[in-house]
């Protein structure tokens, strides 16, 4: 099956600086895909190439089905990217700044297109409004509405939630969640484990310009540890006891013993319930994405270049 998004053995470098080492990708029509990483991994290089805007020292990239170095205009044409730095003019309006890039997308009924992105993005009642006196918040949610004004057939978001307070990076994330809903093919980079966790469909952990890891949320967190259940007793003794019926580990205070789900949730109780046993509380622990990224990036992975 064709990919809408395809890279095979990227490499860049400024200078004596290499930021991209072989990187490959492979993302599917409609599929929201998060590249994660630390600053200086590689991930905004990667977006500009796939966007034309850098061409890669070696290797190929395929956009929408158009060679990202041969057919630049036909990428363009497929496209939408919205960068770190809202693009949008604070000078003009709301309603202005998307007109404008209807009219330089060549968009029919632009007028109309306007009104509705606007409505989409909760920015009707402050269309009339210069932008300069838009919250940052504001500010992101029109660039993302300029970047849909031709409806593209894939997005490039570079980090579209930096910077902005917690109200704001939600309604970003509900904007994204609406496009994906849509079809349209979404790259995000991020830096903030939350968001892609809640967003992406797949995830790629990127460090030192190559893939450190990939797969769902689910995927990468198995892989750095399994679920456990940690259950709380009244006293030592009963702790023991627990200990030598499920076999776990004790610590301190408490007995823990790994649990793939609610069916070794139940079961573990069950079994102790059977000996006469019951623990006065109980949680269970699951991988987070930040042991994910703790564990498969080099801290060393800092710099200008993302």
């Amino acid at each position: 099956m064709p990919y809408t998004i395809e890279a095979q053995g990227l490499t860049k470098a400024f200078g004596s600086t290499r930021v991209l080492e072989g990187l490959d990708l492979q993302i599917e029509a409609g599929e929201v895909f998060a590249l994660l990483g630390p600053n200086g991994a590689g991930k905004t290089t990667t977006v500009r190439i796939l966007s034309t805007l850098l061409a890669p020292d070696t290797g190929a990239a395929r956009v929408a089905g158009h060679d990202v170095v041969k057919d630049r205009i036909a990428v363009r044409r497929a496209i939408s990217l919205t960068a770190q730095e809202a693009a949008v003019d604070g000078v003009l309006t709301g309603a202005e700044n998307l007109r404008m890039m209807a009219r330089l997308r060549k968009v029919p009924n632009g007028t109309m297109r306007t009104r509705e992105l606007l409505e989409r993005f909760d920015l009707s009642d402050a269309a009339d409004r210069r932008v300069a006196t838009y919250s940052g918040g504001m500010r992101r949610r029109l660039d993302l509405a300029m970047s849909l004004v031709s409806r593209p057939e894939v997005i490039f978001l570079d980090e579209p939630s930096t910077g902005l307070d917690p109200r704001s990076r939600l309604a970003v994330w509900e904007a994204v969640q609406a496009l994906a809903s849509d079809g349209a093919t979404i790259l995000l980079t991020t830096q903030y484990l939350d968001e892609a966790d809640r967003l992406a469909d797949r995830i790629a952990v990127v460090d030192h310009g190559r893939i450190a890891a990939l797969g769902t949320a689910h995927e990468l967190k198995a892989r750095v540890g399994e679920e456990t259940l940690e259950l709380f007793f009244a006293d030592g003794e009963t702790l023991e006891a627990a200990r030598q019926i499920l076999d776990g580990h004790v610590t301190d205070e408490s007995l823990r013993v790994p649990a793939a789900g609610a069916e070794d949730v139940h079961r573990a109780l069950d079994t102790l319930a059977t000996n006469g046993l019951h623990a006065q509380r109980l949680e269970v622990h699951r991988p987070t994405l930040d042991e994910v990224f703790l564990a498969l990036t080099d801290s060393t992975s800092t710099g200008a270049r993302a």
